[in-house]
């Protein structure tokens, strides 16, 4: 995955091309196979579908929260 300032606003994209992970994760949920995805999109290779679903359960894990004590 890349992630550049100046490239699609710096949304997470699929290797160096302008695919944003969101729109692969969502064909993905959206209930499409591996081979439907790569036969829309020839750029796409399987290895970036598994690599986007891997990116994104990494971005969507718990992380530890600090405590705030109230006021």
């Amino acid at each position: 995955m890349t992630v550049e300032p100046d490239r699609m606003g710096g949304v997470p994209c699929v290797r160096d091309l302008r695919f944003p992970v969101a729109s692969v994760v969502a064909m993905v949920a959206d209930g499409m196979s591996v081979d439907e995805i790569l036969a829309e999109h020839p750029d796409l290779e399987a290895e970036d579908i598994t690599e986007s679903l891997r990116y994104a359960s990494l971005a969507v894990q718990e992380r530890e929260l600090p405590l705030l004590r109230p006021a």
